[in-house]
């Protein structure tokens, strides 16, 4: 590899497109070299901004559809091959038309409604999601290149945790006992999608772990997640009260382990 990252190679790290040797020789690089590490993470959170400012919902296709349909039935009016709808002026007939074309209207609000529900909750969560993994997986980085020590650097959790009194506006566990080989680095204030969260850092064996803990929102994580990102594992899981992910390369299962401990651990307090 040359001396520093090119652009195209930074451009594929940011889209999650290296795999196999080159993602690791980039990984490698950006450890050593800070230059490139701050480009990476600039390329990430622009990729990042743009990505929350082009989520657009469009007409699913299901609306679509359905509009054909009932011009092809005869609900709703077609264009004349002049391109123009003629009504009839008289009392009656008029009268008439005004009322299908009123019912039409509620007809079109009604299935718009239902067409940007649907689409919302059946894409609308999933773009929350990804957004979210993206945010949690660039903040994950952003630690590894070490800019800065974090703001905590303590193993007790009784340090750990009443740092955060006075931070944020709900409070967590941390278990007393973690897996095997599995240590709590610190912590620091971090920002999720504009909301503050506690990012906690563990290390297991020689793998870094980024913990997000946040308050529980509507459009945190939905459930349990187990998915990855740009070489990254990434493990969450919610309660009543919290959002939690996770992110890092260590192995699925010894990641997953980690988050069981966690979420234990809220059960208690």
């Amino acid at each position: 590899m040359t001396s520093h990252l090119t652009l195209a190679q930074l451009a594929a790290l940011a889209d999650g497109e290296l795999a196999g040797d080159d993602l690791r020789a980039a990984k490698e690089h950006i450890d050593a070299c800070l230059a490139c590490a701050n480009r990476a993470i600039d390329d990430w959170m622009l990729k990042t901004a743009v990505a929350k400012a082009g989520r657009r919902y469009d007409a699913p296709a299901e609306f679509r559809d359905r509009m054909a349909g009932l011009i092809a039935e005869g609900v709703l009016p077609a264009k004349s091959e002049s391109g123009v709808r003629r009504v009839s002026t008289g009392g009656r007939a008029n009268w008439a038309a005004l009322t299908g074309w009123v019912a039409a209207a509620a007809l079109l609000i009604a299935l718009g409604t239902w067409g940007t529900v649907h689409y919302r909750s059946q894409n609308g969560i999933e773009a929350e999601r990804n957004a979210l993994v993206s945010e949690a997986c660039d903040l994950h980085i952003a630690m590894l290149a070490g800019n800065g020590p974090p703001q905590v650097i303590s193993s007790d959790r009784h340090t750990v945790k009443p740092w955060f009194q006075g931070k944020l506006p709900f409070t967590f566990n941390l278990p007393e006992a973690l897996p095997a080989d599995a240590t709590l680095d610190g912590a620091d204030l971090a920002y999720l999608e504009n909301r503050p969260v506690a990012q906690l850092f563990f290390s297991i064996g020689k793998h870094h772990v980024s913990v997000f803990v946040e308050q529980k929102n509507a459009t945190g994580v939905p459930g349990a997640l187990h998915t990855s990102h740009a070489g990254f594992q990434v493990a969450g899981f919610s309660t009543q009260d919290l959002d939690v992910v996770a992110v890092s390369d260590v192995d699925p299962l010894r990641l997953g382990e980690l988050m069981n401990a966690l979420q234990q651990s809220q059960v208690h307090r």
